[in-house]
C-alpha cells in the first residue's frame, strides 16, 4: 500500500486462518524517493506528456513494491511459492468517481514478473462500473478484525484522506471518507517547516486555531454531503487552502494554520461520527496519521463519552491496517468473492474487485 499521504510504501503478509482473525506474520517498510513522490504528486494534476510520466512512474513505484515484497520474503522466512497473490492497491492520482473513473498507478505486471508471485490490481474500477465510489473498501475487512458483538464500533483510517468504518452493533457495516486527513497538514508543514510531515503533531500543538478558517473550511459542501461519498487530491488541494486562507486569515501565523488544519482533520471525523452513528462506543484509529499526537488529542476532545485507541491494542499496529485490507481483498478476488459493500459505496450490488495477473 502507499497512500494518500505520498510517505512510502507499507507491505505486510497475512495468513488467513479458514477460522479466526487474519494474523500479520511480516511488515515491511521503504520511504517514497523524493524524485518519485514528486512526480507522483504533479501527476495529480493536469500536466504535459502525462501518458508517458504516468507509465514511467507506475514502473518505478511496482519496482519499489518489488523490493519491499522481497524484503517480506526474507522477514518471514517464505518462498514466493509459499504466497497466494500480492494485492497491489497502487498509487491513487485521480478519483472522479462523478466522472465515472478513478485511476491507480502501478504497473502489476511487472510486479508479478519481478517478483514471481500473482498480483490482483486495480480493486476500484469495477465498484465505480457499478455506479459506486470505489472507496472506502476496507470497511468489510475492519469488521472482519475490529467489530466487537453488541458494540457500535467505528474504525477511523488516518492516511493523506479520513475515512470512518461504522460496524453498527446491529450487523450493518457503513463508511465514507470525512475529508482531509493528512494531506493537507503534510503539506504545510513541508512548505513552512522543510520537514515532510509534523512529527507526532508537535508543531501544531504550539499553535492556536483560528476560528474564521476553520469555519470556512467546514462549510465546504462536501462535508454536509450525505453518505455514500468519497474523496480525495481532486477537492482538497493546496490551492483550495491557499483560496480560504486568502479571504478569512490573511496574515496568519504558519503555526496557527497547522493547529487548524489539524483541528480541521479532527473535528470533521468527530461531526462525521456523531452524525452517521451517535451510540457509537469504540473508535478505533489506524493508519500513518494515528501518530499524530495533537490530531488525537483533539479528536478524543471533540468525542468525549467514546474510548478511542489505536489499531496496535487490538493486533494490528496503525501502518499496518490497509496494506493488510488489500491482502484480503486480493484473497477475496482469487474466490471470486465480493470485496465491496454497495451500502458503503453506493455500487448497484456486490462486486468481485480487481484484475488478476498470474506469476
Amino acid at each position: 500500500m502507499s497512500g494518500t499521504s505520498l510517505d512510502g510504501v507499507d507491505g505486510v503478509v497475512l495468513h488467513l486462518p479458514a477460522q479466526g482473525r487474519p494474523q500479520v506474520v511480516a511488515h515491511a517498510a521503504c520511504t517514497l524517493p523524493p524524485a518519485l513522490r514528486d512526480e507522483l504528486l504533479a501527476l495529480n494534476a493536469a500536466g504535459a506528456d502525462e501518458l508517458h510520466r504516468s507509465a514511467v512512474a507506475a514502473q518505478r513505484l511496482a519496482a519499489l513494491y518489488a523490493d519491499v515484497v522481497a524484503e517480506l520474503l526474507q522477514r518471514s522466512g517464505l518462498r514466493a511459492a509459499d504466497v497466494a497473490a500480492i494485492g497491489a492497491h497502487g498509487q491513487t492520482v485521480r478519483h472522479r468517481p462523478d466522472l465515472g473513473y478513478t485511476v491507480q498507478l502501478g504497473a502489476p505486471a511487472l510486479l508479478a514478473e519481478r517478483s514471481g508471485i500473482a498480483v490482483v490490481a486495480d480493486f476500484r474500477s469495477r465498484d465505480v462500473a457499478a455506479g459506486g465510489q470505489g472507496a472506502p473498501l476496507v470497511p468489510a475487512f475492519h469488521r472482519a478484525v475490529f467489530a466487537v458483538a453488541d458494540t457500535d464500533v467505528a474504525v477511523l483510517n488516518l492516511g493523506g484522506f479520513a475515512n470512518l468504518s461504522l460496524l453498527c452493533a446491529d450487523g450493518r457495516t457503513l463508511g465514507f471518507d470525512t475529508g482531509p486527513g493528512n494531506v493537507l497538514l503534510d503539506h504545510w508543514a513541508q512548505r513552512h517547516t522543510g520537514q515532510r510531515f509534523d512529527a507526532a503533531g508537535a508543531w501544531g500543538a504550539g499553535g492556536t486555531v483560528l476560528p474564521d478558517l476553520l469555519g470556512a473550511m467546514l462549510a465546504d459542501g462536501y462535508f454536509q454531503r450525505p453518505p455514500p461519498k468519497s474523496t480525495g487530491r481532486d477537492a482538497f488541494h493546496p490551492r483550495w487552502l491557499d483560496r480560504l486562507l486568502a479571504a478569512a486569515a490573511p496574515d496568519a501565523a504558519p503555526q496557527d494554520v497547522q493547529a487548524t488544519l489539524a483541528a480541521l482533520t479532527a473535528q470533521s471525523v468527530a461531526d462525521a461520527l456523531r452524525r452517521t452513528l451517535p451510540t457509537v462506543q469504540r473508535l478505533v484509529v489506524c493508519g500513518g496519521g494515528a501518530r499524530n499526537v495533537d490530531v488525537l488529542r483533539r479528536l478524543q476532545a471533540a468525542l468525549p463519552g467514546v474510548e478511542c485507541s489505536l489499531s496496535d491494542a487490538q493486533g494490528i499496529p496503525a501502518e499496518q491496517v490497509e496494506a493488510a485490507a488489500f491482502a484480503w481483498l486480493a484473497q477475496r478476488a482469487l474466490h471470486g468473492l465480493p470485496g465491496n459493500l454497495p451500502a458503503v459505496t453506493g455500487a448497484a450490488g456486490p462486486r468481485v474487485l480487481g484484475a488478476i495477473y498470474p506469476a
